[in-house]
């Protein structure tokens, strides 16, 4: 399997594990120099490590055929790589095959899985009709940015016997649809105070982070035990005298880190109900006593508008698509799941399998210059170095 070694793992991989050794301490040098020359040591030795490995395609297409199309190659395609001859050739047959997955019913199954898992929806016709979307999207080589900005056929279905997609326009009320953000299984799936929990999914799926998710290069001391390092000013969000409820308290953490991002977010999201109908004005539900719908004044203040980060304002779910469909970040998040899926790693917010933006910069840059079509961006990945060296 790719994650079973370090020495399977690409160059930023293995960075990544010497940066944990190198924080961690403990290095010892018994030629001298100091803890830098120490790290440089360590540094050459991996880059030995990783030089030492080989080209093996019939290791990667076992890999490639477990994740694309979910069986073993057969004996067929296992020869067709032995007895292609030098290693060019072979190269050949083995893009060969992974063009051939890629256009497969096989796939278009396992990808349709893949989106379930990603998305964390599923085993629901309107849950699923969320993963039928993407999938589709990506099977027919479209845009992956439609996942945010498409107006129409996004609660369609997909027939896993028949590895066959409908599409379907989602009937929620919603005046000019945006993609999964106005899907109707998302906002009844993700229901919460607040609509906190849709935040949080459209955060997490869509740019890979965890909040806060914006984070100032220095803090603003606002009186408190720890910093302010929001970007939004401080007082962008109520306190008891502005709202009813304080998102500036600092006795336990500074909440606005996460918050005044969150609040610019959570308005535009609050307008579903908890069946994920849209309502035309924020209905969310509060914690508050005698549990009233949330307002405007309890996210922001007087003057502030909705935005998907600072300096990017979004007055509805439409042009929040649009924003984020134009941050960097996106496309990054969205190879960053490609290329963990494909190496064998967990998921990169959940697990924490971050994986640095330079390690991946080249596919990053295909995938935008390419529309941003995912499935090409998964054929780059699995025909990438780091994943056919062992």
């Amino acid at each position: 399997m790719k994650n079973s070694s370090l020495t399977r793992l690409g160059p930023g991989l293995a960075a990544l594990a010497l940066a944990g050794v190198a924080c961690g301490g403990g290095i010892d040098n018994p030629s001298g120099g100091g803890p830098d020359a120490a790290i440089d040591a360590t540094s050459d030795e991996w880059d030995q490590r990783l030089e030492e490995r080989e080209v093996d395609y019939n290791a990667a297409l076992r890999a490639a055929a477990l994740r694309l199309v979910g069986r073993l190659p057969t004996l067929e395609e296992i020869r067709s790589i032995q007895n292609a001859g030098d290693l060019a050739a072979q190269k050949v047959a083995y893009e060969a095959h992974i063009d051939a997955f890629l256009a497969s019913s096989d796939f278009a199954r396992q990808i349709y899985f893949w989106w379930q898992d990603t998305l964390r929806m599923g085993d629901d016709t309107e849950l699923d009709s969320a993963a039928a979307f993407a999938a589709q999207v990506t099977v027919e080589g479209r845009s992956y940015l439609e996942l945010l900005t498409a107006t129409a056929g996004q609660c369609g279905a997909f027939d896993v016997g028949a590895a066959a997609f409908t599409a379907a326009d989602c009937g929620n009320g919603v005046p000019v649809q945006a993609g999964l953000l106005t899907h109707p299984g998302v906002h009844r799936h993700f229901t919460s105070n607040f609509s906190f929990r849709r935040v949080k999914w459209v955060q997490e799926t869509f740019a890979c982070t965890k909040f806060p998710a914006e984070i100032a290069a220095t803090g603003i001391d606002i009186g408190a035990a720890a910093p302010y390092t929001g970007l939004f000013p401080f007082e962008s969000v109520p306190a008891l005298d502005t709202g009813r409820v304080n998102f500036r308290d600092t006795s336990a953490v500074i909440c606005a880190n996460c918050h005044t991002t969150m609040n610019h977010i959570a308005p535009l999201l609050a307008t579903f109900d908890e069946q994920g109908q849209f309502q035309g004005q924020i209905v969310a539900p509060t914690p508050l006593e005698g549990a009233p719908p949330a307002e405007l004044r309890d996210y922001l203040v007087a003057g502030e508008t909705t935005a998907w980060r600072y300096g990017v304002p979004a007055a509805d779910l439409p042009q929040l698509g649009a924003a984020m469909a134009a941050d960097p970040d996106i496309a990054e998040c969205a190879i960053a799941r490609v290329w963990n899926w494909a190496m064998g790693k967990g998921d990169v917010v959940d697990a924490l399998r971050e994986v640095p933006a330079e390690i991946i910069r080249q596919e990053i840059d295909d995938f935008v210059a390419d529309g941003h079509r995912l499935k090409s961006a998964i054929r780059g990945v699995f025909t990438h170095d780091d994943f056919v060296k062992f």
